[in-house]
């Protein structure tokens, strides 16, 4: 799944590649995007690159090449920016261990550059009861390796509390400035918040009062082989 400036900037570079065989300066994409910086730029490419859409070439400036564009994709094509919907399973109570309950499925998370949106709310997955307390639950698919170093992997499942609050060090589903969803390790700095990865490749984001908003904290996680 991309997000509507990963979409954009996409079809950008798609089409100038395919008028003048040349890739467009960070300059032409950040004016295109109405981006004010080129770090932004930056951040998109490497989510496209991440998602396996573009590649840089080696040993040449400004050398992009798409692999693949998102079929059947229109830009007006994404969901709500916040995890919303119904998370509360039948009861208050946690179910009996060794049965297994049905969450709602809400799409893929980045554990990597951050999401605008989860996709699609209408999937549920059945999981271990054993994984779920009291409370509201819901699961979230892995896309990235961001997290790769705490055990989360690309296309894992990882199964969510529903709560506002999370204990320092948790590994959360944060929300950042109303538009951004990830998954990373909440670390409280005085009034700042941490959003640190779980490997060395990837960088820990820091964010002044008020750009935070945990969804959801990590309490399982569900891989198929």
């Amino acid at each position: 799944m991309l997000t509507r400036k990963q979409y954009e900037l996409l079809i950008f570079i798609d089409k100038r590649l395919k008028k003048t065989g040349i890739s467009p300066s960070f300059d032409e994409m950040k004016d295109a995007l109405s981006l004010r910086s080129k770090s932004g730029i930056h951040r998109l490419i490497l989510g496209l690159e991440e998602r396996g859409f573009i590649r840089r070439l080696p040993h040449r400036a400004r050398a992009l090449e798409v692999l693949r564009v998102p079929e059947n994709m229109a830009p007006g094509s994404f969901a709500p920016n916040v995890i919303e919907g119904d998370f509360r399973m039948s009861g208050a109570a946690a179910p009996p261990v060794g049965e297994a309950v049905q969450l709602p499925l809400y799409g893929r998370i980045a554990a990597g550059t951050p999401i605008e949106a989860v996709g699609d709310h209408s999937n549920v997955v059945e999981v271990p009861a054993s994984l779920v307390g009291k409370g509201e639950h819901f699961a979230l698919e892995v896309e990235g390796d961001s997290m790769h170093d705490a055990g989360i992997q690309d296309g894992d499942t990882v199964v969510l509390k529903r709560s506002d609050t999370a204990d320092n060090g948790a590994i959360v589903v944060a929300l950042v400035d109303d538009n951004e969803v990830t998954l990373k390790r909440l670390r409280r700095k005085g009034n700042s918040i941490a959003l640190e990865p779980a490997n060395k490749d990837f960088e820990t984001r820091i964010f002044g009062p008020g750009r935070v908003k945990v969804q959801g904290s990590l309490v399982g996680l569900i891989r198929k082989y």
